[in-house]
């Protein structure tokens, strides 16, 4: 049997191999996307070729790759990657856990550190802001237990976010914030009542009163709020050091005790006289940055506002309707497809599906932005979440649990706030050697004082100014907390933006491209004319031509069905359906050869084309907007149909709003020239043009952008796709579908031209306050350690500023929250 199984490896391209080195380490890879022993050899070829693989055997009937190599020059992630580059990919698995216990963008990266140094691991995204661990691994390789404890070793506490099916888990999360936060607040309050008399002297002084504190009870007042209050910043301080790292807690103890320490050797030391204590230096600002923080955790929560918002729609429990039995009260989780659930007015559509029995008006706004609520009847489908009007609905299930939008929504803006900003990359640089700067810039304040002859105690005091004013945690805030709030703003909007690269590019557009059908029309036409040729029946050219056009999904075809069946016309079966992309389609129908679409379909054919009269008639129907089919039937021209599809209510006013943000905008149609140039001059488009398939779109795209344009193109998500993708910013409309989620850089979950300029909008207002909040972080820090060098400011009144400043930065941020789509 091993002799086989060798065999086979070595002929499915196992056997690969490099000397040994002495750091080897092993790893099985399951690999996605191999078809052949080819593949596997090409697979294996790819990881062979990197630097530190000793052996590599890839196995085609397993879909692995066992690979040993030198862990001293070579990761997992690098391996994975090559794999990628080789055109496969490497199974991962999404691992996601609340970390508590951060206190700066610094113990951000040494979390993210953490958990890049597990085996497996091929990319690790911390987020400060949301106090949030995101990785992808290899599968199998990692689990909760094993990231959990790589973070605690860390010196944080982590909870996973990955158990499913927990109808509680957002409320317990919601308890455990508020007891933390009831805990600070505590806390807090304690601290500012042992601080105040400690403050109030200082202020008595100021205003002439002699009236001095006793040296013991400023040390009593003083001592719990240093080592019971500002525990937490030692021992944040004793774990960062402990694993070779350095936080803001770091300089917050070292500050403090050294402003304690100096004040009880003074104490101490004193002859009868008075001495210069330092304690409520010590204690106000231990009380001031907890009160920063409390604050700041508050504004984060703000920040990250609209994806609970958006978790807490999701209805735990549904009304399943049983033939024969009724009502039943059921758990979401026990529902299928296929299932019927009743829903009674005004509460929450539990699933997605469709309208089986009853009619009623729905409120989608936290979905789709929508602030007028929306008309269903049977046959039309729902969304869950949606908040039933006053009708009774009976809903069939078609999706239920990950499978629904709602939950499909959550994803795509939990993915968008956990990414990284290109810019966060510099500023993790900075963080990560920050606080060992501060404190040298302290070290050689303390040095400059004494030896200017200021005295230690004056020196010591510049030194602890230094400490506590710096403050890292703005830096850590600036980019996250503007990404979180932005992202959460559009997508109470109906705009979802899946990730930064989006959000980076569309403030660059330059250039829109629409597609007309579903976009800037309503996707919905309707027949307006059915004209036959002499000696042609008029309802035999609908009855073939209807025929033909149910097999398809096309919305033109649609509306050929649709009428044919308000008219009671009977549709025979066909036989060899065929369709052309962006010409048409063909097929048999009762021995009869049918053919339908455009002029270039019956060229193709050799089918002679309408009359000189009916291609004038032709002409005037397209000159005016309509969209004209021609059938031919057994290799003759038989009639054609024309058909309206209403400009969509905004459109021309989304396109103004576009050209006064000097955005040009361009359609793209499967219409005729004449049909497209009427629709472009109704709009006010730059140029409309017409007879273009689905892969001229993706060309146009690629020629606007090698003249220089930045381009955006606006599609359904499934024909427009191959442009979407082309594009610097593919923007799908339509609700939301699946295609669309994962094809295009921003969704938008109702079809409004006008959420396409509001997507630029929040894009700009985004990038805006990252560039707002960056800059001040940095000022804040530029200026204000420098003047505590200099002494110009007290340590009190630098603790302070240090709070002050992440509150202000994340305050900025929430400015966000109240953008809104412009009407």
């Amino acid at each position: 049997m091993d002799r086989r199984t060798d065999e086979y490896d070595t002929a499915a391209g196992g056997g690969a191999s490099v000397q040994p080195t002495a750091n080897t380490s092993e790893v099985n890879l399951e690999i996605e996307g191999m078809t052949c022993a080819n593949c596997a050899g090409r697979v294996e070829k790819a990881i062979a070729g990197l630097d530190g693989v000793s052996d590599v055997t890839v196995n085609f009937a397993l879909n692995s790759a066992n690979v040993h190599f030198d862990d001293s020059k070579l990761d997992t992630s690098k391996i994975a990657e090559a794999v990628a580059d080789s055109g496969y990919s490497v199974a991962t698995q999404q691992l996601s856990f609340d970390v508590d216990g951060m206190t700066c963008a610094n113990c951000a990266l040494r979390v993210e550190k953490a958990l890049s140094a597990l085996p497996g691991v091929t990319e690790v995204s911390v987020n400060f802001a949301l106090e949030r661990a995101d990785i992808s691994a290899l599968s199998g390789k990692v689990n909760d237990a094993i990231a959990i404890k790589a973070i605690e070793d860390a010196g944080y506490h982590a909870t996973s976010r990955n158990k499913s099916g927990s109808e509680d888990g957002d409320a317990d999360e919601a308890a455990r914030n508020d007891k933390k936060q009831d805990k600070s607040l505590i806390l807090l309050a304690v601290s500012a009542l042992l601080t105040a008399p400690l403050v109030l002297q200082m202020v008595w002084m100021n205003l002439g009163v002699s009236y001095h504190l006793p040296a013991w009870v400023e040390l009593v007042l003083a001592t719990p709020v240093q080592f019971y209050i500002g525990a937490r910043f030692y021992q944040g301080a004793y774990a960062a050091l402990r694993h070779r790292s350095a936080n803001m807690d770091v300089l917050v103890a070292l500050g403090t005790s050294a402003a304690y320490f100096l004040s009880l050797y003074n104490m101490l030391t004193a002859n009868a006289g008075q001495t210069h204590l330092y304690f409520e230096a010590s204690a106000a600002i231990i009380t001031l940055i907890l009160a920063g923080k409390i604050m700041e955790e508050r504004a984060k929560r703000g920040a990250s506002a609209a994806i609970r918002e958006l978790m807490a729609l999701r209805p735990r429990r549904a009304r399943k309707v049983v033939a024969g039995e009724g009502e039943q009260d059921v758990a979401i989780e026990s529902l299928t497809v296929g299932d019927i659930v009743r829903v009674l007015p005004g509460e929450r559509v539990p699933v997605d599906g469709k309208v089986h029995a009853g009619e009623s008006e729905l409120d989608e706004s936290l979905i789709t932005g929508e602030t007028r609520p929306v008309a269903r009847i049977t046959g039309d489908t729902v969304v869950g979440g949606a908040v039933n009007g006053t009708g009774r609905l009976d809903i069939e299930v078609s999706a239920v649990g990950d499978d629904t939008t709602l939950s499909r929504i959550i994803r795509l803006v939990e993915k968008a706030q956990t990414g990284k900003a290109p810019v966060q990359k510099l500023v993790d640089r900075v963080s990560a050697v920050f606080v060992p700067i501060v404190v040298v810039i302290a070290l050689l304040t303390l040095a400059a004082w004494l030896f200017t002859g200021f005295g230690a105690e004056a020196s010591i005091v510049a030194a602890v100014s230094v400490l506590v004013i710096a403050c890292p945690c703005a830096l850590g805030l600036a980019t996250p907390t503007a990404l979180v709030a932005g992202t959460g703003s559009a997508a109470r909007n109906g705009i979802l933006i899946r990730n930064f690269e989006a959000l980076e590019q569309a403030h660059n557009v330059d250039t829109v491209i629409f597609d007309k059908t579903g976009t800037l029309t309503e996707g919905t036409p309707t027949v307006r004319d059915i004209c036959p040729v002499e000696g042609v029946d008029r309802n035999e050219l609908l009855r073939l031509t209807a025929a033909v056009q149910a097999a398809s999904e096309h919305p033109l075809a649609r509306a050929v069905v649709s009428i044919a069946k308000d008219e009671g016309v009977s549709l025979p079966d066909i036989d060899n359906f065929k369709g052309k992309t962006g010409a048409g389609v063909m097929a048999d129908v009762e021995k009869h050869k049918i053919a339908i679409g455009s002029e270039a379909l019956l060229s193709d054919l050799d089918i002679a084309g309408p009359s000189k009269d009916l291609a004038k008639d032709i002409k005037k129907h397209e000159g005016e907007g309509r969209t004209v089919i021609l059938v031919a039937i057994d290799g003759t021209f038989a009639g054609y149909l024309t058909l309206e599809d209403r400009i969509r209510e905004g459109a021309k006013q989304a396109i103004a709003d576009l050209k006064a943000r000097g955005i040009s905008s361009i359609m793209l149609s499967g219409d005729s020239q004449d049909v497209a140039s009427h629709v472009a001059r109704e709009l006010g488009l730059e140029r409309g043009e017409g007879r273009i398939r689905p892969q001229d779109k993706a060309r146009e795209v690629e020629k606007l952008r090698k003249e220089g344009r930045h381009v955006a193109m606006v599609g359904d998500g499934i024909n427009d796709a191959p442009a979407l993708a082309a594009a610097d910013v593919g923007i799908a409309m339509g609700g939301g579908t699946d295609v669309a989620m994962e094809t295009a850089g921003i969704t938008l979950m109702r079809s409004d031209p006008a959420l396409v300029s509001a997507a630029i909008d929040i894009s700009i207002a985004t990038r805006r306050k990252i560039a707002q909040n960056l800059f001040w972080a940095f000022a804040y820090n530029v200026v204000g350690v420098p003047l505590a060098a200099f002494g110009v400011l007290s340590p009190a009144i630098a603790g302070a500023a240090m709070a002050l400043s992440s509150v202000s930065v994340v305050g900025n941020s929430l400015t966000l929250r109240r953008w809104t789509v412009r009407k």
